[in-house]
């Protein structure tokens, strides 16, 4: 109760210049549960993550962008996805799969053990919250492809597949690359949910941990706001990576980068990718 009452006062916080402070303090980088330790529990989990969305959402947006079948059900459920609410649906699904995961062992280098049966209930809402801006911006992307390319790709004799992966896939791949970058900051800001449930890490460990003392100048507020600031960098810091990992696998034709004209196109793809989704 007196906790509860000095936290509710902010003047009773530490100063946001403990953060500094904080930040500055060898033993709170290293360790199990340092800062660096999060900082990679937290990168293991997003990867996880998007490899498992993009293996989803990636073939069935080529699929419905190539065939133009299934839009509406692809746009409705990218749609439904986009509203989930992240934690109630994390409590309810591990109520739910929790007593069915038969693995409670440990995963070297990933997870402690018992952290299973908490781990895929996150995994599975992070990667439905992944799954729309990825498969949308894939659909789109192989939508705006010029017809005229792609008959001339099927005049030369190429099959359907051979159309996808040499006119539609290259053509589309500034979008892709787009949705994949933004499937990728959502998730990373959204993780720290996972530090809810007992036995996971990541950089919410330190903004649930912190909640309960506050006035710890080491593990309370400081920890919490040091927490929070390493994710909004960490965001920018991998989005800045994955627009350089962009630059270098799309083609300057298609990007538009050596072009005037074309950039104004390629600036103007989210513009393109609402209209796309909104036919």
């Amino acid at each position: 109760m007196t906790l509860s009452l000095q936290a509710a006062d902010d003047s009773l916080l530490p100063p946001l210049g403990r953060v500094g402070v904080w930040f500055n303090d060898p033993d709170n980088w290293t360790g199990p549960q340092g800062l660096l330790a999060r900082i990679v529990e937290h990168l293991e989990y997003t990867a996880i993550v998007l490899v498992i969305a993009v293996l989803i959402a990636l073939p069935l947006g080529l699929l419905i962008g190539h065939t133009g079948r299934g839009v509406v059900l692809a746009v409705g459920l990218a749609n439904a996805f986009r509203a989930i609410p992240t934690l109630g649906l994390v409590i309810l699904l591990v109520g739910w799969l929790r007593p069915l995961i038969e693995f409670k062992g440990a995963v070297p280098g990933l997870l402690q053990k018992g952290a299973f049966p908490f781990f895929v209930p996150v995994m599975i809402v992070l990667v439905l919250l992944a799954l729309p801006p990825i498969l949308t911006s894939t659909y789109a992307g192989v939508k705006n492809v010029d017809p005229a390319v792609r008959d001339a790709a099927k005049g030369m004799g190429m099959t359907g597949w051979q159309v996808v992966r040499k006119v539609e896939i290259p053509n589309a791949l500034p979008l892709i690359a787009s949705g994949i970058r933004s499937a990728t900051l959502q998730v990373i800001a959204t993780l720290t949910v996972a530090a809810y449930l007992p036995f996971l890490g990541g950089l919410g460990r330190f903004i649930k941990d912190g909640t309960g003392r506050l006035l710890d100048p080491r593990y309370g507020y400081p920890a919490m706001v040091a927490a929070g600031l390493t994710v909004a960098l960490l965001a920018v810091a991998i989005d800045g990576l994955m627009n350089l990992v962009q630059r270098a696998v799309v083609s300057p034709g298609v990007s538009g980068r050596f072009s005037k004209k074309d950039r104004t196109a390629v600036t103007s793809s989210p513009t393109s990718v609402a209209q796309v989704v909104q036919e």
